[in-house]
């Protein structure tokens, strides 16, 4: 492929990017496999070999010109497995998992993800997969490790970097840089109208930041995580007891595990913050995604879901109806200073206590073979690497709950940090084990 649009990144791709770099810090999902046999250290080696020809295997090259488009450029590793040493005992393996996140996975500069395996004390393994959100998101992710599991190999076409081809890429970049002018005006307007519109959310923001400002804490610490699964079909017969769906369901979890960690609203209400994925066939970028948000009872939704329900369709409707206008202002994303974006940060979440709601779906089994047979156990997590305890407080901490659906389960994460608690794995999953009784759920934790 010669220097075409074909390659450049998205505005929201471009967008992650530069948050990234302007903040020093950016999310990464990692993917999370245990076997407790011996796991085909061979077969894991295909899948890495493999991972190098999917939507993974792919570096962002900055424009060459000013306030230009990025592009997307191909990736050729990591070419070894990176086998640890030591055995560890199987109580231990959430450590090793942490380790593993705060390594460093760089969508510019590589590598964009790395695969890891711990052997266990006594026999098994596990094995994390820890990518970069600005390369991949969940659904990318997954559907990366299904055609690496499965040997199929794409080829997108993204040209190698542009050390041998200076002169076509300035060339390119000018033009692509030309032809993005065009949606300015229009992005322009939509910022205006936006501002407008939130006005007194923002002023509110920026109230909360101007109260928040010195109070630092550059302590980086591990956001405790509790994975856990429930039998499918236990799940969707307590849902329709509840009158909800298997997402409505997800989302009265979410909607309890906030409110017994204390994340409510003034009213009383918990806000769900859930992504919207508009990934289509064929798709190359690597977020693709809107999102929609959920005001919910927490007692309301022990007994019953159609309220949930009803509020997350009506949220749906109204993004299809204002996705544009939403989505319009991206394109001033080359010409924002870094400076902007670390000031801004506060402003782009809604004022309040969100609660990330994640719900992958559905996901091919192959997405549980890593070394081409099926492993036990089966996690996915979001997490950002190398976030400090002074920037959860600024955010008014953290819960993230995600999940996805698999070879009969529905396998789930909750990721909590909150000033005013102890923030310990052993605590969390107490508070998750109640939530899930809450709604007559009896998961299996770790």
């Amino acid at each position: 492929m010669t220097a075409t649009a074909d390659n450049a990144l998205a505005y929201i791709d471009q967008a992650s990017f530069l948050a990234l770099r302007a903040l020093g810090r950016g999310p990464v999902i990692q993917y999370v496999w245990i076997y407790e046999r011996d796991v085909d250290l061979e077969g894991l080696r295909r899948f890495q070999d493999n991972l190098q020809h999917t939507l993974l295997g792919r570096l962002i090259e900055r424009s060459s010109v000013p306030f230009g488009r990025h592009r997307w450029v191909s990736y050729r590793g990591p070419a070894n497995l990176d086998i640890a040493v030591g055995e560890r005992r199987r109580d231990e393996v959430w450590d090793w998992v942490d380790e593993r996140s705060f390594m460093a996975a760089d969508p510019e500069y590589g590598p964009p993800w790395h695969l890891g395996v711990q052997p266990l004390a006594g026999g098994g393994a596990a094995v994390s997969l820890a990518v970069s959100h600005t390369t991949a998101d969940a659904v990318a992710g997954i559907a990366s490790i299904v055609d690496a599991v499965q040997g199929t190999r794409r080829d997108f076409g993204f040209p190698c970097r542009t050390t041998d081809r200076r002169r076509a890429a300035l060339l390119g970049d000018i033009a692509l840089a030309a032809r993005s002018i065009r949606d300015i005006p229009a992005a322009l307007r939509a910022t205006v109208r936006a501002a407008r519109e939130q006005q007194d959310e923002l002023s509110t923001s920026a109230s909360v930041g101007r109260r928040l400002r010195g109070q630092t804490d550059d302590q980086r610490v591990v956001v405790p995580r509790v994975y856990g699964s429930v039998d499918l079909s236990a799940w969707d017969e307590r849902a329709r007891a509840l009158g909800g769906t298997r997402n409505a369901l997800f989302a009265g979890f979410a909607t309890r595990l906030g409110y017994r960690l204390g994340r409510v609203e003034a009213d009383g209400r918990s806000m769900l913050s859930v992504p919207v994925s508009e990934r289509t066939d064929g798709d190359t970028r690597a977020n693709p995604l809107a999102g929609i948000t959920v005001y919910a009872d927490p007692a309301r939704v022990c007994v019953d879901l159609s309220g949930i329900r009803a509020d997350t369709k009506a949220a749906l409707v109204e993004l299809g109806q204002t996705r544009e206008t939403l989505l319009a202002p991206l394109a001033l994303t080359p010409y924002t200073p870094k400076a902007l974006v670390r000031r801004l940060e506060n402003l782009v979440l809604k004022v309040g206590k969100p609660i990330g709601c994640s719900n992958i779906g559905a996901v091919p089994d192959a997405a549980n073979r890593p070394d081409g047979t099926d492993a036990d156990f089966f996690g996915v997590r979001g997490g950002e690497a190398g976030i400090t305890a002074g920037t959860l407080r600024r955010l008014g901490g953290h819960l993230l709950v995600s999940a996805v659906s698999m070879r009969g389960r529905l396998w789930f994460s909750v990721a909590s940090w909150e000033g005013h608690r102890t923030n310990t794995r052993t605590e969390l999953t107490t508070v998750v084990a109640a939530a899930a009784r809450d709604l007559g759920l009896q998961p299996q934790l770790e």
